[in-house]
């Protein structure tokens, strides 16, 4: 089950209706992007960041259950993977796989409990 990716941590500080678009948005290990789109809906939660020249302009789809921490001040969002292991999820494309439940599917359970790196949600 996947379900809990897509939920903000109650720790996160995420508060419901603040609007992350342009935040930065930081790994583990440095700088990944900003947030172009978001939705925290509950149990479909999710960032859509721009990499920029990272990741040669290509865009990343994050669950929410890998947000650490949000810094309204800073207007910077920490989430819980490496820059690899982001640059490693699934492929994402907008128009395709916004609301395409296999994508989702396939993308909580990179970053769950079952993904490459065991995942913090177990």
């Amino acid at each position: 089950m996947t379900e809990h990716v897509w939920s903000y941590k109650s720790t996160a500080g995420h508060l419901a209706g603040t609007d992350l678009t342009g935040y930065k948005v930081e790994a583990v290990d440095g700088s990944i992007g900003k947030v172009d789109k978001h939705s925290d809906e509950v149990g479909d939660s999710y960032l859509v960041v721009d990499t920029g020249v990272w990741i040669f302009g290509k865009e990343v789809l994050l669950p929410a259950g890998t947000v650490i921490s949000i810094d309204p001040e800073q207007r910077t969002i920490h989430v819980e993977r490496t820059k690899e292991q982001i640059k490693d999820s699934p492929e994402f494309h907008r128009d395709k796989h916004l609301g395409d439940a296999v994508y989702r599917e396939q993308l909580g359970l990179y970053y769950g409990p079952a993904g490459p790196f065991g995942g913090p949600f177990a």
